[in-house]
């Protein structure tokens, strides 16, 4: 900066800090100062200063210029470096965004909107309330799931939840039809509540527990004895060194850290990753949850022993992830149905005799299955659900045999009837008469005259013969139907896993995240620590370990000062 001329009477007598004006290769230099600010009232003084020097020749020379402006900002940290003023530089009046292509400020303007709705979305979804409230949501959605039957006919719900007479004032079929609630866990409103609940284990996740993970990992040492002693324990050890501190913390698990006079030391930072783990399985276990209700197939079939059918003519699809794969070729056969029975004739347990072949004829399984031991291949599943009569085959003068099919008369829970008719006589009268064959199960047949009297009893397979009206009758065999469900369900193994990963993280995170700090002052050892679980034990542990810290004689302390000194 030039002298001033002192002669000119238009300047009066300031005095100016000796600064760059305008060169963007100088920057400032932080001022320091003696003087003691408290923290909670530090603040930075700013003024500025607008020199505006003029002679004639001057305003000749820059006529239409501005005078130069600069800001000197005094604080107790480093000031920013110092740049041109873009209204100096282009000599404009506005707010230095005039040159700036509107396009570049369109896209900072888009993109700052866009991150303050992220961040706004964010702080939505990972209220903790909102969560509560989701998984109520959830668990009430299912519960009434339990209630309202699955899979049934329109009809069925017409009848159960008719207009005339609403559930609870207001709830008829057009809610369950509607909503979607006949197939609930497949519905658009189970399904976006589990959208948004993942959404918000997500949202918690990045905003709250990988940060807590970050902090938690980082080691920091502490200076001072004061903080040190502000922590949930603390403890001071005359005659005492940090390096035993140390080993006998490093004994018990801790991971420690040593720098000059201070220590840092923790452990259990699995109890801080748990947490993640758990909102990772919950995360599984919805995936899974959602993969199987919109990628799975179903079906059910009723199949004669001795008959076949094929797997993907009975398999639909759920939903519009579902997709067949090669094994829906496989052909069933029923070798076998039978049933097992209590001492008082009630049927306690069916069985199917099944082969599966695939597209060359060959028999690449068989298996036995009844309830509760289905059969499994080639990610298809097989179970054993129900049972029905299909025929009978029987001889009639000893003519035959003749297969007679047998039709549901009364199904009300296990409580079955099936029965059949054979006509005697001639067949094209208008008044056919003949004879009635009835069968709860596949043990005994029940036989009635062309006038509805009883006739006899005969067990298939028996060998007796019956004479009814003139026709002598011989059972030689009740074929029973096997009723089975099949079923493909790609996100079982994703659920198994998410389930296996909560056990095993809520477990987890039980552990307690203990961190100590110790700083060495003089010939005393400053401890304090803290842990986020186990409060009562954590003071117990530290105060255990501290017994074990050896105590240094005051020759070894001698000895060390006069090592210092040296």
């Amino acid at each position: 900066m030039s002298p001033l001329n002192s002669s000119n009477p238009c300047l009066p007598k300031t005095h100016f800090l000796k600064v760059p004006t305008f060169d963007p290769f100088f920057k400032f230099k932080s001022f320091s100062f003696n003087t003691h600010i408290p923290p909670n009232r530090a603040h930075a003084l700013s003024f500025s200063i607008n020199s505006k020097l003029k002679s004639s020749q001057d305003i000749q020379n820059n006529k239409g210029k501005k005078g130069v402006s600069q800001k000197i900002v005094l604080s107790e940290v480093t000031p920013p470096p110092l740049t041109e003023n873009n209204d100096d530089i282009n000599g404009g009046s506005g707010n230095g965004n005039e040159n700036v292509p509107a396009k570049s400020r369109n896209k900072r303007g888009v993109s700052g909107l866009a991150k303050m709705l992220s961040k706004r979305t964010l702080q939505i979804l990972s209220n903790l309330p909102l969560a509560i409230g989701e998984m109520f949501t959830i668990a009430a959605l299912m519960a009434l799931g339990t209630f309202i039957d699955q899979g049934e006919p329109p009809e069925h719900y017409f009848q159960q939840y008719p207009e005339d007479h609403p559930v609870l004032g207001f709830f008829t079929w057009r809610w369950v039809l509607a909503l979607g609630f006949d197939h609930m866990y497949s519905s658009p409103v189970f399904l976006g509540m589990l959208v948004l609940l993942g959404a918000s284990l997500m949202a918690c996740t990045y905003t709250t527990q990988i940060p807590l993970v970050k902090v938690s990992r980082r080691w920091s040492f502490l200076h001072s004895a004061e903080t040190i002693r502000k922590q949930e324990f603390s403890e001071s050890l005359p005659r005492a060194s940090i390096e035993d501190v140390g080993t006998i913390l490093m004994g018990s698990g801790y991971e420690v850290f040593l720098k000059g006079p201070c220590l840092y030391a923790f452990k259990g930072l699995a109890g801080r990753l748990a947490p993640i783990g758990v909102h990772i399985a919950l995360l599984l276990i919805m995936a899974g949850g959602t993969l199987s209700a919109l990628g799975s197939f179903k079906g059910s079939v009723t199949v004669p022993q001795g008959l076949n059918f094929v797997a993907g003519d009975v398999l639909g699809p759920t939903g519009f992830l579902s997709s067949p794969n090669e094994d829906f070729n496989t052909e069933i056969h029923v070798n076998r149905f039978f049933m097992d029975y209590y001492d008082s004739g009630e049927v306690s347990q069916f069985h199917s005799d099944l082969s599966l072949f695939n597209m060359d004829g060959k028999e690449v399984m068989r298996k036995t299955i009844s309830v509760n031991d289905p059969l499994r291949y080639g990610g298809i599943t097989i179970y054993q659900t129900d049972w029905s009569i299909s025929a009978l085959q029987i001889l009639k003068n000893n003519e035959g045999p003749y297969n007679l099919a047998m039709a549901p008369l009364q199904i009300n829970g296990d409580k079955k009837l099936y029965g059949t008719f054979m006509p005697i006589g001639d067949v094209n009268s208008s008044d056919v008469k003949g004879i009635s064959m009835l069968a709860r199960d596949l043990q005994s047949i029940v036989l009635y005259d062309a006038d509805g009297k009883f006739a006899g009893i005969r067990r298939p397979n028996s060998k007796l013969p019956i004479n009814i009206n003139g026709t002598e009758i011989v059972i030689l065999d009740a074929i029973g139907s096997s009723g089975l469900d099949l079923k493909t369900d790609p996100g079982v193994p994703i659920v198994y896993a998410g389930f296996g990963a909560l056990m095993l993280t809520t477990c987890i995170s039980y552990l307690s995240h203990s961190q100590v700090w110790a700083l060495q002052d003089g010939t005393s050892v400053v401890i304090g620590g803290k842990s986020n679980r186990a409060k009562m034990e954590f003071p117990e542990e530290m105060n255990r370990l501290l017994d074990k810290v050896p105590e240094i004689v005051q020759s070894s302390l001698s000895e060390q000062a006069g090592g210092i000194r040296g």
